[in-house]
């Protein structure tokens, strides 16, 4: 039998709780607590505190079993299946930061690639740090082209908390002047190296709608003294930074918004507390707490405040609402309208173009720069010049330049191969397309009581995939790309389309989208549930559209407005 721990009640009180540790949950910590509220953070994985407990920061390429820190085929495969499917990200450096799929499995009815890292912190440990804003036709799109449903805000009312993240976080990046991909408030870009430089004249000269700039990513290139006061410096371009930044250069929970939280003496984060239930009232109509078992123990224990926040990434917001039942909400907390769970959105990627760049042989560049250069969505912007007939939206790329290095493969053994290698290899080029996909209501999770993960908790069926408007973009992407590089002059252009598995963009959101009728959406203008007013939900789950940019900023944007909300509402009583 659950022991409830009753006798606590008044120890596992707070102001408010925060579900989730990770980009939004360190946002959500960070005002709450910084506006005098005492708040209890829940983390399903284990504490990961900055710099003490990145294990590979600073470990050495040779020090590395395999090459490039592969992990062993068998150990893959018994597992991290799914997480080594990004292709990238899961190595013998990061494994430590990624879930074990057979520990916590799911079930795709089509192929879904959720990528998950479960630790304080979450994946803004793992993020790819590019930081842009959505435009006014983003919020603007779905009313236009009756798509899903409109967005209850625009662009105007999220501006202001767009200017506020950034200036926190630390955005470095080029401003362009264009209303498709709004400027914002930024530390000095970094440098494109000389091909790039090429690429973007020659291409522009060619198309000058297809705009290149450098990538606009959340890495200090001139920090601030708030900055500076909390521990960050000045990144150092060793693009080691999925083993979690020493230097505090790019932003994360850890190194930013959780130690500001603490510093305000109103924070406890408490890990391995798997969220597996909300509490709700019927007498008040409000949300009391929420149910936590304990992954080490397996102790249930309840904990009760006026205030919740759901942060904890999109498809896991998901199941804590749907596991939620009660005879208010007997299909999921908050899911009056049949929507909890539906119009899973995700970026199509896979796609684009690459090159070689002949010539430069006397040119590198200095360190590793973790960013490369991105060129904004150029099709469907409201004209007649950029209008597609054979598929709405739109895409950007993301890509650069560079050279082989020493850990290339090379011919021969011995002297000659380490001749060989000392020397940098030959530059090219590449382009990968990001693409919106729309929010269609049969692309959803569904909880799985057949299933059961290690903890013994249901798990969720993915029933995700894409259709014709993104296949036809698709194709539209990897011309394009080509386009540009033979534009530019250079060699053996090859356009390619490696497929694309839903979350595999791994920014999957959408599944308790925002409206303004409670029939058609989960959440309100404010982020708050429709039907529970103290319950609020600022991860990806709340998007109404995708738009092609990623959509990290716009989350931790909607969480600050959503805090401020809250305590505003608390404040004259309506929580």
């Amino acid at each position: 039998m659950a022991n409830l721990n009753n006798r606590a009640r008044p120890e596992n009180t707070y102001d408010a709780i925060v579900v989730g540790s990770g980009m939004t949950g360190g946002w959500a910590a960070k005002e709450l607590t910084e506006k005098g509220l005492k708040t209890l953070v829940l983390e399903r994985g284990p504490m990961v505190r900055h710099i003490t407990d990145y294990p590979t920061a600073m470990t050495d390429p040779w020090d590395m079993q395999y090459p490039g820190g592969r992990l062993p085929p068998d150990e893959v495969k018994a597992h991290y299946p799914v997480q080594n499917r990004t292709g990238y990200a899961l190595t013998e450096y990061t494994k430590h930061f990624f879930v074990r799929d057979d520990q916590d499995p799911y079930t795709e009815t089509k192929p879904y690639d959720w990528i998950r890292g479960y630790q304080v912190g979450g994946r803004s440990l793992l993020w790819s740090r590019q930081c842009y804003r959505h435009a006014p036709i983003d919020f603007e799109a779905n009313a236009r082209e009756g798509v899903g449903i409109d967005w209850p805000i625009r662009y105007p009312e999220l501006a202001p908390w767009y200017d506020y993240v950034e200036r926190f976080i630390g955005v470095s990046g080029q401003a362009e002047g264009l209303p498709h991909l709004p400027d914002g408030v930024f530390q000095p870009p970094m440098e494109m190296n000389c091909v790039e430089l090429a690429f973007k004249a020659r291409s522009e000269a060619r198309y000058p709608e297809r705009r290149v700039t450098m990538g606009r990513a959340a890495h200090l290139t001139a920090p601030t003294e708030e900055q500076k006061a909390l521990g960050r410096g000045q990144c150092q371009h060793r693009n080691m930074c999925m083993r979690g930044c020493p230097f505090g250069a790019y932003f994360s929970s850890n190194s930013a918004t959780l130690v500001a939280a603490e510093r305000t003496g109103n924070l406890k984060i408490r890990p391995a507390s798997i969220v597996t239930s909300l509490i709700f009232d019927p007498a008040k109509g409000r949300a009391r707490g929420v149910r936590v078992l304990d992954a080490n123990t397996g102790e249930e224990t309840e904990f009760y405040a006026e205030v919740v926040f759901l942060c904890a990434s999109t498809l896991n917001t998901t199941w804590v609402m749907l596991n939620s039942t009660s005879k208010r909400f007997p299909n999921g907390f908050g899911n009056d309208s049949d929507q909890l769970g539906r119009n899973l959105m995700d970026h199509h990627l896979g796609v684009g173009a690459s090159a070689d760049a002949p010539g430069y042989q006397e040119m590198y560049y200095s360190g590793r720069r973790p960013n490369g250069i991105y060129v904004p969505r150029f099709r469907n912007l409201g004209d007649k010049a950029s209008a597609r007939g054979d598929y709405t939206r739109g895409f950007g790329y993301q890509g650069g330049a560079g050279r082989t290095g020493w850990n290339r493969n090379a011919a021969g053994f011995g002297a000659g191969r380490k001749a060989a290698l000392s020397q940098p290899g030959p530059w090219a080029i590449r382009l990968g397309g990001f693409g919106e996909t729309l929010p269609y209501a049969d692309n959803r999770a569904t909880l799985n009581h057949a299933v059961k993960d290690q903890h013994g908790l249901p798990t969720l069926s993915l029933d995700v995939s894409i259709r014709e408007n993104e296949h036809a973009m698709r194709r539209d992407m990897q011309v394009a790309a080509a386009e540009m590089l033979e534009a530019a002059g250079f060699k053996n252009v090859r356009g390619y389309d490696a497929g694309y598995s839903p979350g595999n963009g791994i920014h999957e959101m959408g599944a308790a989208r925002m409206g303004r009728d409670p029939k058609t959406s989960v959440l309100n203008a404010h982020n708050q549930v429709h039907g529970c007013p103290n319950v609020y939900v600022t991860d990806g789950s709340a998007m109404v559209s995708a738009s092609c940019v990623n959509p990290s900023l716009t989350y931790m944007a909607l969480t600050a407005r959503a805090v401020d909300h809250a305590v505003s509402q608390r404040r004259r009583g309506d929580l």
